[in-house]
């Protein structure tokens, strides 16, 4: 595996293998590595002739009251995982190269990026929008590849990559679980072990929704009603929106007629965590590890 830090030294090694007609693919992370970063990295040696992850910590996804300066680092780790998942070359550029001096440029997407997330956290989806486009521009890869874990994310860059008439393609990789369902994240390691625990639920609740679903259960207030009984019952959950929306404009919905996600942010303890469940997707599209029953 190569490592990289410059835009200059990574398009020449990207533009080497698209001259010898080779299929290039991006996986944007920003470090911390586990489990769901590296079934991104592994569908993509998959699929794709060369491999391109990127290691970059977004400051311009944060907010001044949220963990950039703890946000996980440790690149020796993550270098050796992502050698480990076939990654051929790893871009880790400081903040200097991707917001050089006199950079003005931010890309803003529009409704699917104002609701839920964009709401809790303003400007968030500004800053994952902009830094992909750059990444985008750099490595100009065929396809690039998103979890499922973070579903607006994920119709975000989808949103943006149609509308700026970028060429690849979008895959979205679903997620990866616990043993006990929790879904992984980098986050996690905030947790104690009380509040590990109490994470679980998030996701007993949203396996409570896939069950309702799938024994016909088509209201969305049913199915919220029943989450939030499973929700109560620990009390280190607190809930920031918890919604049955639409799959492809996250609007809220009444009533699921074909294709619906459900949505849940929560905090537990000070750590912040989102999941979510699609219903109505094909098996292969939703499938997750991890345990199935409620």
């Amino acid at each position: 595996m190569r490592t990289f830090d410059s835009v200059s030294a990574i398009r020449a090694f990207v533009r080497a293998a698209m001259q010898d007609g080779k299929s290039i693919a991006l996986v944007p992370t920003m470090g911390a590595l586990h489990e769901g970063h590296l079934s991104l990295m592994q569908r993509a040696r998959g699929d794709c002739d060369l491999v391109v992850a990127s290691i970059f910590v977004n400051p311009t996804q944060f907010a001044a009251t949220e963990d950039l300066g703890r946000y996980p680092r440790d690149l020796g780790r993550d270098s050796t995982l992502a050698q480990q998942a076939g990654v051929d070359a790893l871009f880790t550029p400081s903040v200097d190269v991707i917001y050089p001096d006199g950079d003005q440029t931010t890309v803003e997407v529009g409704k699917v990026a104002q609701l839920w997330e964009g709401e809790a956290r303003p400007g968030h989806f500004a800053g994952v929008a902009t830094v992909c486009a750059k990444l985008f521009q750099i490595v100009n890869p065929n396809r690039v590849y998103f979890g499922l874990k973070d579903y607006q994310q994920l119709k975000v860059i989808e949103r943006m990559s149609a509308d700026l008439f970028f060429a690849h393609t979008v895959v979205p990789v679903p997620t990866v679980r616990e043993p006990d369902g929790l879904a992984k994240s980098s986050r996690n390691v905030y947790l104690n072990p009380d509040e590990r625990r109490s994470a679980v639920i998030i996701s007993k609740a949203l396996r409570l929704a896939t069950q309702q679903f799938s024994e016909g259960e088509r209201s969305s207030a049913k199915l919220l009603e029943a989450m939030n009984c499973v929700i109560e019952a620990d009390q280190g959950v607190s809930v920031q929106y918890m919604a049955v929306v639409d799959a492809d404009t996250l609007e809220p919905l009444n009533q699921i007629e074909e294709r619906a996600v459900v949505l849940l942010a929560a905090k537990v303890g000070a750590t912040r965590l989102i999941d979510n469940v699609l219903l109505g997707f094909p098996a292969s599209r939703r499938g997750e590890n991890g345990p199935s029953k409620a």
